[in-house]
């Protein structure tokens, strides 16, 4: 419980007219200090209790009584709390000493299930920096959940079907060179796809030729699947070395394919519901009644399924497998609109589970301010990115620890979480402009910023040989000392709101803070100094470890012992 909630606590026991949570948005910071740590205003009971504000006020500082608190006073219509600092930072360092890295676990999830549908790369198409942030949001979204009790499932619903299978079916057999695809696969089939797409621009017939190939696929023909089946082996050789680098693992890897034999019984569904309209030839779902102008396209007037036939399977299917609590579905926002007609057409099916379908969109990645894009070739590839932020990373490391042991292994955590961590500290709507010299850098706001504050306290836990006693009675309190206190004791809340948004950016920043919080306390206190609070100081740089720790953990972002 943080101080904000133990104060609102306190005030619920003896303000009947207002619950806790309605007390809770009134607390205020007063810009003073020497006006209490928290004020309550009293103002908003003055009308129920047809009293003036100041008599409220002095009737509710005489009633508290805890020990939490250095003093209450009524000054004018405030009630101000002047906490116990002392006491406050005891137990909060207690707590953290105690529980390590299960402090701030909770059990709000039940061990029910959340599905996770993120990364999602296309076969035979490089892994770019804008499969980056599906993929790392995705993945802290999933390290949140199980903080708070939920059990998370993470699918892979690679894009492995699709008319870019006619076309690049099309480029191979026209330019394609077996040997060149084997040696050097995703680059290859890139060239291929991005000749294939300039050539039928000036060539409609290429178009159809491809949609005639990828008929074929449909089909079942040989030599269709054979190329296909090709064309996803090798991708994903690279796309699992990929996230092996990246430290990502899922559960599922069922992409689009995988629903293929699914989609009829959706479409029977849908028809014995009486929900298929015929709309110029083609069927379809309408869903004015949700306020979605556009009808939900179902099977086009050739016969074939789309893409929210698909996701309508995949749903259905997730919900029978998993019973999930929740599907989230980590996807840029321009989906958002088909997002809405999943949902909507799965409560027209009759599904209430419909309302535990959620998109989670984020914004766009540029390179100065142009967006990114494959099939025009204008692309950041992964790989290669990695390479370079361990490089700069590793040169970094070399100038500031040149006796480091394993310098490789720590520039390879401090290059990976770099990337991952300058993502996911973006406001997840908000789209970011690529920058690897910002994202690698010691200072600022950075993941290298973080990890070096952790290695820092590390080495000064080395230093002292210092181990915490749970038993221990650590407190302090100077100014320095309780700013790291307070967020230490904010740490579970940060955690359900970055839950309840959805938002790992929430994480980050808390991380950043507390961070620079010990960087300040750092300079201005002399930690190792022998005094009577020498253990105390040790004990809170200690806790800020643990949590700095978990938090860059929850991020997916290692937190090397050393650099």
């Amino acid at each position: 419980m943080n101080t904000k909630e133990l104060i609102a606590n306190e005030l619920a026991s003896v303000v009947d007219s207002l619950d806790q949570e309605a007390i809770l948005n009134l607390l205020e910071t007063p810009k003073n200090s020497e006006m209490g740590d928290i004020a309550f205003p009293a103002f908003s009971l003055a009308k129920v209790e047809r009293r003036a504000p100041q008599m409220i006020a002095a009737d509710i500082a005489e009633k508290i009584n805890s020990q939490a608190f250095e003093k209450v006073v009524a000054t004018g219509p405030y009630v101000n709390f002047f906490l116990d600092k002392s006491a406050i930072s005891a137990q909060v360092l207690q707590d953290v000493i105690t529980e390590k890295e299960h402090y701030a676990d909770q059990t709000i999830g039940k061990q029910e299930n959340i599905v996770i549908d993120m990364s999602s790369p296309n076969i035979a198409k490089p892994f770019s920096i804008g499969h980056l942030r599906s993929t790392v949001i995705g993945d802290s979204l999933s390290h949140i959940f199980q903080k708070i009790g939920y059990q998370t499932v993470k699918v892979n619903h690679l894009g492995d079907w699709g008319k870019q299978f006619g076309m690049l079916i099309v480029a191979y057999k026209k330019w394609g060179n077996e040997e060149a695809v084997k040696a050097h696969p995703i680059d290859e089939l890139l060239k291929l796809y991005v000749r294939i797409n300039a050539e039928a621009e000036k060539d409609p017939s290429l178009d159809e030729e491809a949609r005639e190939w990828f008929r074929k696929l449909e089909n079942g023909d040989e030599e269709a699947l054979a190329l296909w089946q090709w064309f996803r082996d090798e991708s994903l050789v690279e796309f699992n070395r990929l996230y092996n680098e990246l430290q990502v693992e899922f559960d599922s890897y069922n992409g689009e394919a995988f629903y293929n034999d699914k989609m009829d019984a959706v479409v029977d569904i849908l028809a014995e519901k009486g929900l298929l309209v015929e709309s110029e030839g083609a069927q379809v779902v309408n869903l004015e009644k949700y306020g979605i102008e556009h009808p939900a396209l179902i099977k086009k007037s050739d016969g074939a399924t789309l893409y929210i036939t698909r996701d309508l399977a995949a749903a259905l299917y997730r919900k029978k497998e998993y019973q999930f609590a929740k599907s989230i579905y980590v996807v840029g926002q321009e989906q958002s609109a088909h997002f809405k007609q999943l949902k909507a057409v799965l409560q027209e099916m009759g599904y209430d589970w419909s309302q535990d379908i959620v998109h989670v969109p984020f914004g766009l990645v540029t390179k100065e301010g142009k967006k990114l894009s494959t099939r025009k070739g204008n692309v950041i590839l992964l790989e290669p990115t990695i390479a370079e932020a361990v490089s700069r990373a590793k040169a970094q490391i070399e100038a500031k620890n040149p006796e480091l042991e394993n310098k490789d292994q720590v520039a390879h955590a401090v290059g990976v979480g770099a990337i991952k961590f300058y993502d996911l500290k973006t406001d997840r709507t908000n789209g970011y402009d690529f920058d690897l010299e910002a994202m690698v850098s010691f200072e600022g706001e950075t993941g290298p910023y973080v990890q070096y504050a952790y290695a820092r306290i590390q080495s000064i836990l080395r230093k002292a040989d210092f181990k915490p006693d749970t038993a221990g009675n650590y407190s302090l309190n100077d100014a320095e000392s309780w700013e790291i206190i307070k967020l230490l004791q904010d740490f579970p809340r940060i955690i359900n709101r970055a839950a309840d948004n959805f938002e790992p950016s929430i994480i980050a920043k808390f991380a950043i803070s507390l961070a620079q919080a010990f960087n300040k306390y750092y300079a201005h206190t002399r930690i190792l100094d022998e005094s009577p609070e020498r253990d105390s100081r040790l004990a809170l740089s200690y806790a800020t470890a643990v949590v700095l720790k978990e938090a860059l953990r929850l991020l997916g972002v290692e937190a090397p012992e050393k650099m």
